[in-house]
């Protein structure tokens, strides 16, 4: 048989449950939350002033400002620059310094133009410069005035590119002007020649006197170093191209007068980009 029990307090055979709470001798009282207001000490002497709204809302103002803007979709974020001294805190010290071989053929030369190579590495790159003979390279360090962290690196292409026989001047642009690159190839890389062929190659990319490598070059804007069978480009990445597709098409044995149209053509479509 099914029996059930009712107990007075509950229909469902459970008495209702209240929220014990303890006094101050650790026994338990059912005392409601809100009468233990005897228990509560205040300050009556503490005043606490109410913030204006005003005042919030200058602060809230303030927080704003302070607070980092992030760049709209499809702008670049602008960061400061890092200097010299933060880029170099995890930097072992052998990074901080470059050497330069000097080759038999520039040792001479080197020693004539010391002094104007000497200048702008040391009055406006801020770095120093010293001749090491025993090792024949030039060693690039920087010190605590250089402010460009690039310097190091502008400074080893502009003596690299004096060493592969530009002049000075043609080099301090790589100083001043970051598009610039230094392109070297050989003749065998375009085509095997050897013997008087090769002697008539290297003739056909001079031309009497030069001309032909001077037209070269005032079409493209670059400089070109004839060195052996060995050829050194210095410009900008465009010009570097266009200077290359001449000088391969006077290997592959393309006639020079046909090489002069190609190259008035190049200089028209150069001029028209300016």
């Amino acid at each position: 048989m099914e029996t059930s029990t009712k107990h007075a307090d509950g229909d469902a055979g459970f008495a209702p449950v209240r929220r014990s709470k303890k006094g101050k001798a650790g026994m338990e009282t059912d005392a409601p939350y809100g009468d233990r207001d005897e228990e509560m000490q205040v300050d009556s002497t503490q005043v606490l002033d109410p913030i204006s709204v005003e005042k919030e809302l200058e602060l809230m103002d303030e927080g704003d400002e302070k607070e980092d803007t992030w760049p709209e979709e499809g702008e670049k974020p602008e960061f400061a620059p890092i200097s010299v001294k933060e880029q170099q805190k995890g930097v072992k010290a052998l990074v901080k310094i470059r050497r330069i071989l000097v080759p038999n053929h520039r040792y001479t030369p080197l020693r004539a133009a010391w002094m104007e190579i000497l200048q702008p590495l040391v009055e406006h790159m801020k770095l120093q410069v010293r001749m090491n003979t025993k090792r024949r390279c030039v060693e690039v360090k920087t010190s605590p005035e250089t402010k460009d962290i690039g310097a190091l690196q502008k400074a080893a292409d502009f003596l690299r590119a004096y060493m592969l026989g530009f002049d000075v001047q043609d080099a301090i642009a790589l100083l001043r002007l970051d598009d610039l690159f230094l392109e070297s190839f050989e003749v065998k890389d375009v085509k095997r020649l050897a013997g008087d062929h090769l002697s008539r190659c290297i003739g056909r990319i001079s031309g009497k006197d030069g001309k032909t490598k001077y037209a070269v070059e005032n079409a493209t804007r670059t400089r070109i170093v004839l060195a052996d069978s060995r050829i050194h480009i210095l410009g900008s990445f465009h010009n570097i191209r266009f200077a290359r597709d001449a000088i391969c098409s006077l290997i592959l044995g393309s006639p020079p007068g046909k090489v002069y149209n190609h190259l008035r053509t190049v200089s028209k479509r150069m001029q028209e980009r300016i």
